[in-house]
């Protein structure tokens, strides 16, 4: 497809191209470029006659900082020096379009501008991440992300700001979260910042635009899980409403997408065990889930902006079994709900171009619910998990100078988390509900140089947990200096904790689907959990080839053997430990025009210590992953984009049985515990779209994406039982 020069391009598009043209790179924040087009520059210019022509035809500054360092600011941030500066990104396009790695260390994600991804047509939140070093599933569920050794619920996720509980849609193999009102999302691995308190191993916050367009704009979609739709709807004057839903399509068709999911996830749960016995007699399932999410945006003045925000999660799954009993067919209906309802106010006052500040009010509210009839034992199990999550946030933005700017405010939580347990047959309740309450402030200084070379980012946090009197001080640090033009040694470092955890009791709670449930530390048995992590990277970036070698080491205490989902011999011991994980991620990134490869390795060793197990030596952590590889490519060719990629990673660790005790009332003997892996996990995938025109304002795109196209069996799991012939 030709283009003409003469026509305007987006600014974003036409400094891609003059990157590659003049072996430069450009830095900048993205709403300064937002929605600003240009004619593609006359060739022949001299590097300076091009920023000229750019300055001239932008309403733009382009300051050279080196010889192929350029950094963007528009007129007013020029004269203020605003804190955007300090954010412009240092690589974009990393891997493909829409990611890019941040000056701080933090990897930024834009799902509207995603390019494509090998199995990925739709820039799925979550899944996107697992394309990034460092990042596994050992299950392949995006509801359970082990980010540098860590289990999911050591992941803080937010959701504008909102802490949430529940992250996965067909319980973890779909993100729950609608990606085209997702403007950024911020994925840090180390080095947070101090405005962040939880999540021991990574924090993920998705924010939804917040910029009023002037036009509607919209789009739906229909694949073979599910049909969605969103709208950016200007309202009156100054106001605006954000729109989005998604509602399966599963329990209308049935799509081999469909079946393979379904095997997927429920497999191994009391959905698809075979129950036996003469008097069953049917099983008939019926599974949905749909999500829905909605934001006013209201500009009071030029100052003072407002803005209100909804979501909801939801995913069901409910089945009836029919049995025959005394001469009698009998029909008993078993279901499981989980859904996240968020919500929350935000009032934002800019008081001079220097100083602004943010205060929100917010809740988040989870639950879980599963009844479960056993029709063979004439028994009937109610278990319920629920979270209410509710707290005020102030923060402050001061920017000092050109190379100086100041973060900090207060938080103020309240958690509290129950649990119900209810049996029929024989009669047994269980209720438990805790409160925590949790005072924090913190404050972080941002420096750049005058160069742009150094950067670094210093900052505290201080935890007050009312309910133990306990302060928790926890610093954070991120540190980065650029020399030789082309490399750039990076340093980040954290303290963090938590109150939160997931623990799972029985294997098949909650029907086996979703057996984890949300608890909090009582500072005994369940301890808060805290971590320090320090890495040391060197990353090389020139003419579209980035080289990057990061060594980190991360220290995890307080965790319990309830929320590491032991299956073999301390399956139900309760005892609290630590973890260690050592490691490196090694990644090489070239683009080759409209092609970009990618190579990345990682090596960790990941270890427990319980002082209660195993005499007090350390073994293999149940998510240790010592080796993985990952080696894939994108084309782009006009509107057609395509990738394809291979995933190969060491088999997760399991204990083996030497035989059953008969001395013991029929136990299993085990080997020491994870001495053993499961079989090397391989899987190759691939996906492709194509985008073209309706109309003259719409453009619609078409693809496809194809997993495991070797078709190889991956064994994720393996554990041991006792059946009725020993």
């Amino acid at each position: 497809m030709q283009t003409n020069k003469e026509e305007k391009q987006p600014l974003i598009t036409v400094l891609k191209q003059l990157e590659s043209q003049y072996d430069v790179r450009f830095s900048y924040a993205d709403a300064n470029l937002k929605n600003k087009t240009i004619v593609v520059p006359p060739e022949g210019l001299s590097l300076d006659e091009l920023l000229k022509y750019l300055e001239d035809n932008t309403s733009l500054s382009f300051e050279k900082l080196s010889d192929n360092s350029i950094v963007i600011r528009n007129l007013i941030q020029k004269r203020n020096f605003r804190t955007q500066y300090l954010e412009a990104v240092l690589i974009t396009d990393y891997l493909t379009e829409g990611i890019s790695i941040k000056n701080d260390g933090s990897i930024k994600v834009k799902p509207q501008q995603f390019g494509i991804l090998p199995g990925l047509i739709e820039p799925d939140v979550l899944q996107t991440l697992l394309s990034l070093p460092g990042i596994q599933s050992v299950d392949e569920r995006i509801s359970n992300l082990n980010i540098r050794g860590g289990t999911h619920d050591q992941n803080l996720i937010l959701w504008d700001g909102i802490k949430m509980y529940q992250s996965g849609h067909f319980f973890g193999l779909i993100s729950a979260f609608n990606p085209y009102l997702t403007e950024n999302v911020l994925v840090s691995k180390n080095g947070t910042s101090a405005i962040y308190g939880d999540g021991v191993s990574s924090v993920i916050d998705m924010q939804t635009s917040n910029t009023i367009e002037r036009e509607f704009s919209g789009g739906a979609g229909l694949n073979m899980i599910n049909v969605d739709a969103f709208g950016k709807i200007p309202l009156v004057k100054k106001t605006a409403l954000l729109l989005s839903a998604r509602r399966s399509i599963t329990d209308l068709i049935v799509t081999p997408t469909f079946d393979q999911y379904f095997k997927r996830i429920f497999q191994d749960t009391d959905l698809t065990n075979n129950l036996g016995g003469s008097n069953f007699i049917s099983k008939d399932e019926r599974f949905y889930f749909y999500d829905v999410t909605a934001k006013l945006l209201y500009n009071i003045s030029k100052k003072d902006k407002f803005r209100f925000n909804f979501l909801n999660i939801y995913n069901k799954i409910d089945y009836q079994e029919q049995s025959r009993k005394n001469d009698q067919n009998e029909i008993l209906n078993s279901n499981l709900t989980q859904r996240n309802l968020a919500t929350g106010i935000e009032y934002l006052r800019t008081w001079n171009p220097d100083f602004y500040t943010t205060a929100q009010l917010y809740l988040s509210n989870y639950a879980l619910d599963a009844t479960n009839f056993d029709v063979l034992n004439n028994q009937r199990l109610i278990q319920e998990n629920e979270v209410y999550d509710g707290g005020l946030k102030l923060h402050f933005y001061y920017t000092i100078n050109s190379n100086l700017s100041i973060l900090g405010g207060y938080q103020f939580a309240e958690v509290g988390i129950s649990n119900l347990e209810d049996v029929n047959n024989p009669p047994f309740r269980r209720f438990i509900k805790e409160v925590i309450r949790t005072h924090a402030i913190f404050n972080e200084v941002k420096f750049s140089s005058n160069s742009n070379s150094t950067k670094a980012k210093i900052g505290v946090r201080a935890n007050y947990i009312e309910k133990f009197s306990k302060t928790l001080i926890e610093p954070r640090l991120s540190f980065s200096q650029r020399f030789l033009n082309y490399f750039r040694l990076e340093i980040l470092g954290e303290f963090k904790s938590q109150t939160t955890s997931q623990i799972i009791d029985l294997q098949n709670d909650f029907l086996g689907v979703e057996k984890r449930r949300w608890i909090l530390s009582n500072n005994d048995d369940i301890p808060i959990i805290e971590s320090k992590q320090i890495s040391a990277g060197i990353h090389f970036n020139k003419n579209k080839l980035l080289i990057s070698a990061e060594a980190y080491i991360k220290d995890v205490d307080g965790i319990t053997t309830r929320s590491q989902g032991f299956q073999n011999q301390y399956q139900f011991r309760i005892e609290d430990g630590s973890y260690r994980i050592k490691g490196i991620d090694f990644l090489i990134n070239k683009q080759f025009g409209n092609i970009s490869t990618w190579f990345s390795y990682s090596y960790s060793k990941n270890d427990y210590t319980f002082k209660g197990l195993n005499s007090g030596e350390s073994f293999p952590n149940n998510v240790d992953i010592t080796h993985a590889l990952t080696f894939a490519g994108a084309y782009t060719f006009n509107d057609f984009k395509f990738a394809i990629g291979v995933n190969w990673r060491t088999g997760k660790p399991f204990t083996e049985p030497e035989g059953i005790s008969s001395t013991t009332n029929n136990t299993i003997n085990y080997q020491a515990p994870n001495s053993s892996n499961l079989d090397d996990y391989l899987r190759a995938d691939l996906s492709g779209t194509y985008i073209f025109k309706i109309g003259d304002t719409s453009d619609a795109i078409i693809g496809f994406s194809l997993w495991n196209i070797l078709n190889k069996t991956n064994i994720i799991n393996t554990y041991y039982t006792i059946d009725d012939s020993n």
